[in-house]
């Protein structure tokens, strides 16, 4: 489906990050002119997630091209099933998952993720667990492609995501990536989500571009904003047609 009306991007940071992880992004975009409105991801749920995005969708009351990094992958799947204004898809570093599948999951399915012995995990009062990446091993396991200093302060402003949401499997039948067309972005250094995985995600997804950076992180939005804001622009030129 195209339209003429020129649609808005609508950003969704994973976990340990957030909104202004999509800085560099979207000033970019906004350099070709295009409305970005980066949402606050809550990281509780995946199904709470996804009714909170659709949300901010159905505010801004104009056809969206949603993009989602690391988990924010699992939330625009299913934000997107049987939304309409949702016009096409595009994955930074992130989980496009079937029915059933959770982030622990995918993140396992190849070798290569260390993400797990760099969290540090504490009792919340809803229940369970969250998990927050330690200061000390951040910069290397998020971000090792950015200087000490800016890899300190998303250290320190990390969003920390729930146990439940990372274990929460898919639960829409049809997720957004089987019926909107999708674009694919990621490093060829992801220490959280293996570029086997990331690649495995793009081929059953049947991505219309699939961008791998040398080199590149799991904070691609902040270490490669030109490749990741070109990312978008297909997606939206496809939309405009």
């Amino acid at each position: 489906m195209t339209t003429t009306e020129q649609p808005v991007v609508v950003l969704v940071h994973g976990a340990f990050a957030e909104s202004a992880s999509w800085n560099r992004v979207i000033q970019r975009l906004h350099g070709r002119g295009l409305t970005a409105v980066a949402a606050a991801n809550p990281l509780r749920s995946v199904a709470g997630d996804a009714a909170y995005v659709r949300d901010v969708i159905a505010g801004i009351g104009r056809p969206v091209v949603l993009v989602g990094h690391s988990y924010g992958g699992m939330v625009i799947s299913q934000a997107a099933a049987g939304n309409d204004a949702v016009q096409a898809l595009v994955y930074v570093a992130a989980f496009a998952p079937e029915l059933g599948e959770s982030a622990l999951v995918l993140s396992g399915k190849f070798e290569g993720s260390s993400l797990g012995g760099a969290l540090v995990a504490y009792p919340v009062s809803s229940g369970g667990n969250e998990f927050r990446i330690a200061e000390d091993r951040f910069h290397h396991q998020f971000c090792a492609d950015l200087d000490a200093d800016e890899a300190a302060l998303m250290a320190a402003t990390q969003r920390p995501v729930t146990e439940q949401a990372l274990t929460d499997e898919l639960t829409v039948s049809e997720p957004g990536w089987r019926t909107k067309p999708s674009w694919f972005v990621h490093g060829d250094r992801d220490l959280n989500i293996p570029a086997e995985a990331l690649r495995f995600m793009g081929e059953r997804a049947g991505s219309r571009g699939t961008r791998e950076i040398a080199g590149a992180s799991h904070a691609i939005g902040a270490s490669q904003p030109d490749a990741v804001a070109a990312a978008v622009l297909d997606a939206v030129g496809h939309v405009q047609g």
